[in-house]
């Protein structure tokens, strides 16, 4: 659970479309320090931004994402990585990628531009056109991911379990939230289940809110049967993870449920994540699957 010796830096590029913010919002989640849609030629001012003085609270983790919104030469990068591992950073590149198919049916889905739309081509030709200008990239990935076939919470787990770049540490954890309605998370180590506790759903000015929030977080914190609800489970994780950490497994999903994903759940997630990070490890996501 300690941090690698040396600074790390990931770079999250691929086709627009097949999941790079998702990504980058894992790395978010998971306490690199993160930037997006960074020129390739301002990447080495930002690393040295970021680094500072090489100071105690310097981040030393960090997630950009490099694509065809920079409008540069994306071919500069190879030649900026190999500097950058002369200095002592691990930089490594993720490609993601999916086929034409899944590209078209989610611009249909969301109803977005193609970053290369103002050349004035058509959809597929905008998406053949950025394979040619990041086959570079493609080349020089660490690693390359397609996500034809994988949702949010698949590829957030992915992430999570292959590219987390943490060397020291032994475990990666996920903190799930859950809607029983839409059944139990098939990947899930622990399920807990929030439905015995008070349901902010029935406070008028709580209903539209989520367990991120800061009014539905006190108004649970104040509540006895919830006090000793985590403090239960804190105590079991306390216990049992340590131990499933010096197992051969690297990921554990810890799961949370209540009745529509919203409050207890959301609540509950976060609030474990935060208490294992205090605790001191390193690898620690939260995904909230009826609200992401």
């Amino acid at each position: 659970m300690n941090a690698s010796s040396s600074p790390t830096l990931v770079i999250v590029s691929g086709l627009s479309g097949s999941g790079k913010s998702v990504a980058l919002k894992t790395f978010e989640d998971l306490d690199y320090y993160c930037s997006d849609n960074i020129p390739v030629n301002l990447l080495p001012d930002f690393v040295r931004s970021v680094l500072g003085e090489g100071t105690e609270n310097s981040p030393q983790r960090m997630a950009v994402g490099i694509d065809v919104r920079g409008r540069s030469d994306l071919s500069q990068l190879a030649r900026w990585r190999q500097t950058a591992r002369e200095y002592g950073i691990d930089a490594r590149l993720l490609f993601f990628e999916a086929n034409d198919d899944t590209l078209l049916a989610r611009y249909a889905d969301t109803r977005r531009r193609h970053p290369l739309s103002h050349l004035g081509l058509s959809l597929p030709e905008a998406i053949a056109r950025e394979r040619e200008l990041t086959a570079p990239l493609r080349r020089e990935a660490n690693a390359v991911i397609d996500t034809s076939k994988l949702n949010v919470h698949q590829l957030r787990r992915r992430v999570i379990t292959d590219f987390t770049l943490s060397k020291e540490s032994t475990l990666s954890l996920l903190f799930e939230s859950f809607a029983y309605k839409r059944g139990v998370p098939a990947e899930a180590d622990f399920v807990f289940d929030a439905r015995v506790l008070p349901n902010p759903h029935w406070d008028p000015e709580l209903r539209s809110l989520t367990g991120r929030d800061r009014e539905v977080r006190e108004h649970l914190d104040a509540q006895p049967e919830v006090v000793r609800y985590v403090s239960q489970i804190e105590d079991l994780l306390d216990t049992w993870l340590p131990k499933l950490g010096s197992e051969t497994r690297s990921y554990v999903t810890v799961a949370f449920g209540c009745t529509g994903g919203k409050h207890r759940s959301v609540y509950l997630a976060e609030r474990l994540a935060r208490h294992t990070r205090d605790r001191g490890w390193q690898d620690v996501a939260t995904f909230h699957r009826e609200q992401d």
